[in-house]
């Protein structure tokens, strides 16, 4: 993700942190300073935004190490203003696999609050919760909360949290998997609504999760039933044949003659028959400005490029595509360029087999 520090590694997935992160700590920061008037006021809460992350990457660490038992890789972990990501490279196929790696973020914030409950009890220190705050009341007493509404706010039965796929896991058990994720969506945004509604008249708050629930519901909707469209689909039935190569040698002048040309954004490189790396539009753009188009193209091309081969799947090589911060990705045979792939062709392609009565176009919201 772009703006992001890695800050940590544990298990081999790094932790990484976005930029908005700090605007959150800044905004704790200086709600801390407001309240109390003291440098100390706004220490504290600002120790208090960095345990209760600390408990949200344990929960993203309980998803990424139960996918891991399933062997589902986990290719980062990002701390955002609104909790954190972790990126799987894919859910589980098995609808019980789905429920457990679902199950074992909550459990994690179980664990914890249970943890700092027996804490509580057993050093006769707990009291009531009613008047904690961000800044006000026991730092333990605060965070066994939080943890506790986050295992409650994650079990809502609506993607993209936690609940919506406990939802979607526990209906694939016994119905088609893409129907399933149909009703578990079309559920999430009723919950949204009724989420909006209410937030319109006591707490705004509600109102951007009631969206944000929405999107992420139509999101997981769209992308599973465009895995059930490309399941079975060599990739060579959907990849584009008609393009334009550049050589490492040529001059990025040849590349803007191409693309003006045309319609490619992107070029494969080929030197001497074989798939020496790609030439984007971005890296294009910026090496003209910056070096001049008689730069050699050798220069400029990634070389650590995706590629697939002609006998794979196109629901495979489409994962890949989306999961790969590339536009293009080449097609070989053998060791030999036969064509490309992108998520535009693949769109289009969607759409002809629905207008053909093939396979289901997929829907968008």
């Amino acid at each position: 993700m772009k703006w992001s520090w890695k800050i940590a590694e544990f298990a081999g997935i790094g932790v990484y942190m976005h930029a908005t992160f700090l605007l959150l700590i800044g905004w704790v920061a200086l709600s801390g300073w407001l309240q109390g008037r003291t440098v100390a006021a706004a220490a504290g809460a600002v120790a208090f935004i960095l345990a209760l992350f600390l408990c949200v990457v344990l929960h993203e660490y309980g998803h990424a190490l139960t996918a891991r038992r399933y062997g589902i890789k986990t290719r980062d972990i990002t701390l955002l203003p609104i909790g954190g990501v972790a990126r799987l490279e894919r859910m589980p196929d098995n609808p019980r696999h789905e429920l457990w790696v679902a199950l074992a973020g909550p459990a994690v914030n179980v664990v914890i609050a249970g943890a700092l409950g027996i804490w509580l009890f057993a050093s006769t220190s707990l009291q009531s919760m009613s008047p904690l705050s961000m800044t006000g009341g026991s730092f333990i007493e605060r965070l066994l909360a939080v943890n506790i509404s986050l295992v409650l706010f994650n079990l809502i039965p609506a993607f993209p949290m936690d609940g919506g796929r406990v939802v979607r896991a526990l209906l694939a058990t016994r119905l088609e998997y893409t129907r399933a994720t149909q009703i578990a969506a079309t559920l999430g945004q009723g919950i949204a609504l009724v989420l909006g509604f209410v937030g319109l008249f006591s707490n705004p708050l509600l109102v951007f999760v009631a969206l944000f629930v929405w999107m992420g519901a139509a999101q997981e909707a769209g992308m599973v039933q465009m895995k059930s469209a490309l399941g079975g689909i060599p990739v060579t039935r959907a990849m584009l044949t008609d393009f334009q190569t550049v050589s490492p040698r040529e001059p990025l002048a040849r590349a803007v003659e191409l693309i003006l040309a045309g319609w490619q954004q992107d070029f494969p490189v080929v030197d001497e028959g074989r798939v020496a790396g790609v030439l984007t539009r971005g890296d294009l753009l910026v090496a003209l400005q910056r070096q001049g188009p008689d730069t050699p193209v050798a220069q400029v091309m990634r070389r650590d490029v995706q590629m697939a081969d002609a006998f794979e799947m196109l629901e495979t090589v489409s994962a890949r595509l989306q999961a790969c911060s590339c536009h293009t990705l080449p097609i070989v045979r053998n060791g030999q360029l036969v064509g490309l792939v992108t998520m535009e062709n693949i769109g289009e392609f969607l759409m002809i087999q629905g207008a053909l009565g093939r396979a289901p176009a997929p829907r968008w919201a």
